[in-house]
């Protein structure tokens, strides 16, 4: 993923303190972080919102042409759903606790850039291979990369600090995904799988803590879309 390496660039030299995870582990353990996707819970999400999204499909072009209206009051979802600026918090928590010494802000660093990294591989891998048109005629659709960034970082911050810090980072992750659809950039199901490869992907590269199993599931009326996120804790 190119936003991600570029940003290796500004690390590479920085050296680890004692005990601290090198910048290059982030990239070796990516194969580790991919196997974790086929956990079970990982593959409930992905098969939920995956087949949610087969079910939508025929809903997809009635429910964007019922959200213009809405556009102004989800602009700023375009920012807070760029991988770039996602990946860039993960580095800077990275940096700054290999700088202070904390290996907990380090760890935390690290779950963020892989979590962006293998969300953004899958994705961009789906857009290609998928090649759909978006709702206002541009190219790859499906999924919504601004969505699975977002869900990416949700999730992981969600196993990190648990849900006083999971519940808003969903609710904004939320918005996000609601942005893309409002503002005309994707269908209601390039969100809805987007959702699920950033959740999976967050979970994936955080799997060494516990945490819960996510359900997603679609609302729909004949005006509306949402997303219905139900919880249980793990054993």
């Amino acid at each position: 993923m190119i936003r991600t390496l570029a940003f290796a660039l500004a690390v590479a030299v920085c050296p680890a303190t004692v005990g601290a995870q090198s910048f290059v582990s982030i990239f070796t353990q990516l194969p580790s972080d991919f196997r974790h996707l086929a956990e079970p819970s990982n593959l409930l999400i992905l098969g939920s919102t995956g087949g949610a999204s087969l079910a939508l499909h025929p809903k997809d072009q009635s429910i964007a042409l019922k959200t213009g209206d809405a556009a102004p009051f989800y602009k700023a979802g375009d920012m807070l759903g760029q991988g770039a600026i996602h990946a860039a918090a993960g580095l800077g928590i990275y940096v700054g606790g290999r700088i202070a010494h904390n290996q907990r802000a380090g760890q935390l660093g690290v779950d963020l850039l892989q979590g962006q990294i293998v969300s953004g591989l899958i994705t961009d891998g789906l857009k290609l291979a998928a090649n759909r048109t978006r709702p206002d005629g541009a190219k790859h659709s499906f999924p919504s990369g601004h969505t699975s960034s977002a869900f990416a970082t949700a999730a992981v911050l969600q196993r990190h600090f648990g849900w006083k810090a999971g519940v808003p980072s969903y609710i904004l992750a939320s918005y996000v995904g609601a942005s893309r659809i409002a503002s005309s950039h994707h269908f209601v199901t390039d969100v809805l799988f987007g959702a699920g490869i950033g959740m999976a992907a967050g979970r994936a590269t955080t799997f060494q803590l516990r945490g819960a199993n996510v359900t997603v599931t679609p609302a729909v009326t004949r005006t509306s879309a949402a997303l219905n996120v139900s919880l249980s804790s793990e054993p």
